[in-house]
């Protein structure tokens, strides 16, 4: 079932997050279109991968709402679901990428088998086609097929995180959460990986939440910027007006201070 791309893909309202007296999230909404890409900057400690990780289930939020247009049940408060019950509704229209890849890999498994596990979950069951599956996918992120039995411990990290993306894109999912995708990456690894996201967040409609603190990451890939500063959002809008003309006084200074490196 194709979603209404007139309707929200993502609606967050009123989230709030604290660890013990410590308020991290306060009073956040953001709104998420099909095929949008959101990022969210800010300094460390601000809040942006607390904030990606209540909407993507791994941390439950205090307060709020994190309502999510699934394709099989509707929408769904991702607040109020368990584990269990988030990974049966979801499914595979959500994936999460993380800064480190060891955290979204299956290092015991070769990296054929980490893409086709996803492809399990979703219940198909013919390894011929698995197998194919996963070999188109890894060239897909530019890994030679003919390593499909190898396991990611010998890759290199930009081959992990690549393997990684693969491992969250292929089952189709309407909306992958990224947090700090190039992060810890050589400048040149960094580029390479840049243009693949590009290429297939292009290719594959895909609606995308960035965490990063590279307002450079955050101009190439998207569409609409947010800047988090304690726990809140502190400005937003287009990502091109946000980074050229920024009117709070932390955003001048986040954009001035990359300048001037």
């Amino acid at each position: 079932m194709n979603l209404d791309q007139h309707q929200p893909l993502l609606e967050v309202r009123d989230l709030a997050k604290s660890f013990g007296d410590r308020r991290v999230l306060s009073d956040i909404g953001l709104t998420l279109w099909p095929g949008e890409v959101l990022a969210i900057v800010g300094e460390s400690g601000s809040g942006k991968t607390t904030l990606l990780r209540c909407i993507g289930g791994q941390v439950a939020p205090d307060a709020g709402e994190v309502g999510f247009r699934s394709r099989n049940h509707g929408t769904v408060n991702l607040a109020d679901l368990s584990e269990s019950q988030r990974r049966r509704v979801i499914g595979s229209d959500l994936g999460y990428v993380h800064q480190n890849p060891r955290d979204g890999l299956r290092l015991d498994l070769s990296a054929g088998a980490n893409i086709g596990e996803p492809l399990l979950q979703a219940g198909l069951r013919h390894y011929g086609r698995i197998r194919e599956i996963a070999s188109d996918w890894l060239a897909k992120v530019e890994i030679d097929p003919h390593r499909i039995d190898e396991p990611p411990a010998r890759f290199s990290g930009g081959m992990q995180q690549r393997l990684q993306i693969a491992r969250n894109l292929v089952t189709g999912p309407r909306l992958v959460l990224m947090d700090e995708p190039t992060g810890g990456l050589d400048v040149s690894v960094q580029a390479r990986l840049l243009d693949l996201l590009r290429r297939l967040v292009a290719d594959l409609d895909l609606a995308v939440i960035l965490v990063t603190h590279d307002l450079g990451v955050a101009r190439l890939l998207a569409d609409r910027l947010m800047v988090m500063q304690a726990g809140r959002i502190i400005e937003s809008g287009l990502t091109d007006q946000v980074l050229d003309d920024p009117h709070q006084p932390y955003t001048q200074l986040l954009v001035s201070s990359v300048l001037q490196l």
